[in-house]
């Protein structure tokens, strides 16, 4: 027996050397406000650590002390009132010096002024991903915007046929891009219901809330990528819209600007050609395949019940208006979310026109498409 628990012991002592204490301790993070989060974190956990050590170490020697084999005769006294004041003020004091470190920390987090120089970016949560707007920099007449969708492939998260990466559920197709050294504010809100942007290296935890806007200011002192959660619980789906925030050089930062406004250039000037059904069918295919399959499934089918099938709809085969509405505003109270933003026109364009020519949807042989520039009249006329 003996034996046995010193062989444990030893086991124990040997896996508290080998383990890596920091991961499972609270992030240092790269922003001087995460940095002075964690300084704090720190030194209330030795002031806790030190207070556990002194109240269980008098515990014990107590328990030791006057255990009843040498006290025999149990001892009779009565209350001190010097020690009862002394152990309520001694805490209290305690406290206060605890809460005039962490209310300097809140004050700081909490200072949301703009700062010359700075980037104001407009973040929107959406069932179920994310969308950006950088209401400093302009694409055309509007600010620049993007959706930031979860890219793991469902190989990995719902039929588990390969092995799940390093970035599993962590990894998106549009990263958020932001120069280091500069202040950024993130202005947090919702489009349906309560999201939350969790980023931990940068110190920020900020509901998302519809009709609110919340505000979180930081600034990012290294370069690197950084990834965070919706930590607030928003649907089936909520595991599904990470956040990843790409820091580099301002000069990269004016580089990957200006690839934006090239790319809205060429969406701007695909929306006014002459498409085939054809191209239209090749790109809404695969458009299908990543945003509308999940439900709806790859053979148009639904979930009846839960969702309607496309294939034999008679809004899909007979009236393109109320097809476009619904990709647009999407339908309220249900799982159907707007696209406007999280597809651009070509590719709602392309989309509907897969629906319509796919299934036997175009039974009578009419071929009707719908064109990015119909989508442009359409927002046009509902803005």
């Amino acid at each position: 027996m003996k034996n046995k628990l010193g062989l444990f012991i030893l086991y124990l002592i040997s896996s508290f050397a080998s383990a890596d204490w920091f991961d499972v301790n609270m992030p240092v993070g790269v922003t001087d406000i995460s940095q002075e989060v964690y300084t704090l974190h720190m030194a209330i956990f030795y002031v806790v650590v030190a207070i556990g050590i002194l109240v269980f170490g008098f515990l014990f020697w107590s328990m030791w002390r006057f255990q009843k084999s040498k006290n025999k005769k149990p001892s009779k006294f009565k209350e001190n009132h010097k020690l009862e004041i002394i152990w309520t003020i001694v805490p209290t004091l305690i406290l206060v010096a605890m809460a005039v470190p962490a209310s300097i920390t809140l004050k700081n987090i909490y200072d949301h002024e703009a700062e010359e120089g700075g980037i104001d970016i407009q973040v929107i949560g959406k069932q179920w991903y994310w969308q950006y707007k950088y209401l400093d920099e302009q694409v055309g007449s509007k600010p620049l915007s993007f959706a930031s969708n979860l890219t793991t492939p469902e190989d990995q998260w719902r039929y588990n046929r390969v092995d799940k990466t390093e970035n599993y559920l962590l990894e998106v197709d549009n990263p958020v891009v932001v120069p280091v050294d500069t202040p950024i504010r993130f202005l947090i809100t919702s489009n349906d219901v309560i999201h939350s942007w969790y980023m931990p290296d940068f110190a920020v935890k900020q509901d998302a809330i519809p009709g609110f806007i919340n505000v979180a200011k930081t600034t990012i002192n290294e370069p690197g990528i950084y990834r965070g959660n919706c930590t607030e619980l928003c649907g089936d789906r909520h595991a599904f819209m990470p956040i990843v925030v790409k820091a580099v050089a301002q000069e990269e930062y004016e580089e990957w600007l200006e690839e934006k406004r090239v790319e809205a250039e060429e969406v701007a000037y695909l929306t006014e050609k002459d498409w085939t059904a054809e191209e239209l069918l090749s790109m809404g295919e695969e458009i299908y395949t990543n945003n509308c399959a999940q439900c709806h499934g790859a053979d148009g089918l639904g979930n009846p019940g839960y969702f309607p099938a496309l294939a034999g709809s008679d809004i899909v085969m007979n009236d393109k208006t109320r097809q476009t509405e619904i990709l647009m505003e999407g339908i309220s109270g249900s799982m159907m979310q707007s696209f406007s933003e999280k597809l651009n026109e070509v590719e709602l364009a392309s989309v509907i026109t897969f629906t319509k020519l796919s299934w036997d949807n175009d039974k009578n042989g009419d071929g009707e498409i719908v064109l990015p520039k119909d989508i442009v009249e359409y927002k046009e006329k509902n803005k």
